[in-house]
């Protein structure tokens, strides 16, 4: 298996709704994943985490309702 970079572009909205998923899955005891799967998704989240200027925001939940709304929308 070659090891290169991939690039993914997402809209804000759907980065929002991708971060947001991601933290609950990763304090649910549900999300069946296997250790590497989930260092990927813990990885993933934790880049999400660092562009996703929502999270800083005090009406963060409603941004995500917004962006939910948003995503559904396109």
């Amino acid at each position: 298996m070659s090891d290169h970079n991939i690039e993914l572009t997402l809209s804000s909205a759907e980065a929002l709704v991708l971060f947001e998923w991601l933290a609950s899955a990763h304090d649910a005891e549900s999300l069946t994943a296997d250790e590497a799967e989930r260092r990927v998704l813990w990885d993933l989240e934790s880049q999400l985490e660092t562009r996703v200027v929502e999270v800083f925001d005090p009406d963060y939940l409603e941004e995500v309702a917004q962006a939910k709304r948003v995503v559904l929308a396109s």
